[in-house]
């Protein structure tokens, strides 16, 4: 193997590496944003005040992990160089704060 042909595999195995991370960080907010959804539909239909209560801070805290895992799937994509990041935020919205 050439030197050029070695630089070659180890460049293919980089932009491998960096779409397998991107992937990931992609999977990891699908996950985030479909646990904060149940959470929500649970909230929606709980009536008892100290369940809502319950299920509210669990909403919050699982809104919270939604909105790093976004964070890092913006920064990886940044990391690839991809700037601009409207169809993350139409496929990825944030979920809404909840009272």
């Amino acid at each position: 193997m050439t030197r050029r042909e070695g630089f070659e595999r180890l460049e293919k195995e980089i932009l491998g590496e960096k779409a397998a991370a991107l992937g990931r960080a992609g999977e990891k907010l699908e996950d985030a944003l479909a646990i904060t959804a149940e959470l929500g539909h649970a909230l929606d239909r709980e009536t008892d005040p100290a369940r809502r209560t319950t299920l509210l801070a669990e909403y919050e805290a699982a809104r919270r992990r939604a909105a790093s895992a976004r964070l890092m799937l913006l920064i990886q994509r940044e990391a690839i160089g991809l700037r601009h990041h409207r169809t993350v935020d139409q496929k990825f919205p944030e979920p809404p704060r909840r009272a």
